[in-house]
């Protein structure tokens, strides 16, 4: 797996042609092999970028390029070789096992109805060896627990051998064990990756650039550590936010009260 720049120029989505955007012009590029973090409040447009991003939606102006080719200029097929999607919602596995969920992920590298090859089957050992998923192999993926299956879900994207991995709210329900399992799994991968998170504290922590939106709006683009202001995040989520710099190891740390 090579990783890709990232471009996204002016890129915008309405439900309808005429309608009131939920996500207006953005502009942002992600450098291969380093990690976005989309933050911001609840309807903020988090997840309709993301959609756009792994071509779910078509975007109502602007472009999405990975290494200089527009998305949409190619083949979906060839666009789910490139761009590979880890969601919030898991769909019923429907009796499949850890191996047969993780070989789904080969599907954009076969022609129709065609069976998995011996070097299917090479990249799906090579990526259950990668996130340690051999002693799951073969259970069903529902009797999984919440961190097991996240685990999964990424295995199934990488096995896609994609340049660009999109995670939606990754650690969204993990308990705080497995919130720090798949935030070091992140940071490992060497891909180009763009992650949506809920909490400001581990964006900062794992995110080399930060995308802020609120209400659809860009409110900033840049690295964590300067983009990340008290007045930002306080205007952003309305609350009252403070950083705090925590010794000895000089790593900073948000907290939160609700205004006056």
């Amino acid at each position: 797996m090579m990783a890709a720049d990232l471009e996204v120029n002016g890129v915008s989505w309405a439900p309808t042609k005429s309608g009131q955007p939920v996500l207006h012009p953005t502009t942002f590029s992600v450098a291969a092999e380093r990690v976005l973090g989309v933050v911001g409040p609840n309807g903020a447009g988090k997840s309709t970028l993301l959609r756009l991003l792994y071509r779910f939606q078509q975007p109502k102006t602007g472009h999405v390029r990975v290494d200089g080719q527009d998305i949409w200029s190619m083949s979906a097929r060839d666009a789910a070789r490139r761009i590979a999607a880890v969601l919030q919602e898991q769909a019923s596995a429907f009796g499949l096992t850890v191996r047969e969920i993780v070989r789904l992920g080969r599907t954009p590298h076969r022609s129709g109805f065609a069976a998995s090859g011996a070097g299917d089957e090479k990249v799906v050992e090579r990526v259950l060896d990668t996130l340690s998923l051999h002693p799951l192999a073969h259970r069903d993926f529902g009797t999984l627990s919440g961190g097991e299956r996240q685990r999964v879900m990424v295995a199934r994207a990488l096995a896609q051998e994609p340049q660009v991995l999109i995670l939606d709210e990754p650690t969204n329900h993990l308990d705080v064990r497995h919130q720090l399992e798949v935030v070091s799994l992140i940071r490992s991968l060497g891909l180009t990756i763009v992650v949506s998170l809920h909490d400001l504290n581990v964006a900062a922590g794992v995110c080399d650039d930060v995308l802020v939106l609120k209400d659809g709006h860009s409110q900033g683009f840049g690295p964590p550590q300067t983009l990340l202001t008290n007045a930002l995040v306080s205007n952003t989520f309305r609350v009252d936010a403070r950083r705090e710099h925590l010794a000895p190891s000089g790593a900073s740390h948000f907290s939160f009260t609700l205004p006056n």
